[in-house]
């Protein structure tokens, strides 16, 4: 997680920073990504990215919870097993968002390449308490993985989940 020092910056110094991680974690990789061109986008010296962050992980962890953060602000959420309509629902709710958000490209990033080369963080990720809510979790997963990798096929691998998730809690 970033240093307080980051979380004190002033916001438009702050805002210029997440910027241009945005802009490098959503043209590259993890594994390729560059401090040198975040700290030149910023306008920041080296050391200061240091002092605000860890290392390059340290900064793509955080920037991909500030966009789930804020994607999923947008969306109702509920603690509790919802119908398999309302799992639909909250699927095309997220797609929505995403694709109407300067997230977009992160988080196509992420599903494509970054998800295996970062340590997840469920600090804030909701933990299913049964075999069916895990089950409703990585289906919803895959098919928003899936809608962000091919968006023409987005309706009928809604539709494929959404039939599965009938199965799945047992309203088909």
């Amino acid at each position: 997680m970033p240093s307080t020092t980051f979380l004190n910056l002033n916001e438009p110094k702050k805002a210029k920073i997440n910027q241009a991680l945005l802009t490098e974690f959503s043209n590259h990789s993890i594994s390729d990504a560059q401090v040198a061109r975040i700290v030149k986008s910023a306008g920041i010296a080296r050391g200061a990215f240091y002092k605000y962050f860890d290392d390059l992980h340290d900064a793509y962890n955080y920037l991909y919870q500030q966009a789930m953060s804020d994607i999923h602000k947008k969306i109702s959420g509920s603690k509790q097993m919802l119908s398999a309509k309302e799992y639909r629902n909250q699927i095309q709710a997220f797609l929505d968002v995403v694709n109407g958000s300067p997230y977009r490209d992160l988080v196509k990033l992420h599903f494509q390449v970054n998800e295996g080369l970062v340590k997840a963080n469920h600090i804030n990720t909701p933990q299913p308490k049964n075999g069916r809510e895990w089950g409703v979790m990585v289906l919803s997963h895959e098919a928003i993985k899936e809608s962000l990798e091919t968006p023409e096929k987005e309706e009928k691998i809604i539709d494929q989940c959404y039939e599965a998730i009938q199965a799945l809690t047992k309203e088909a």
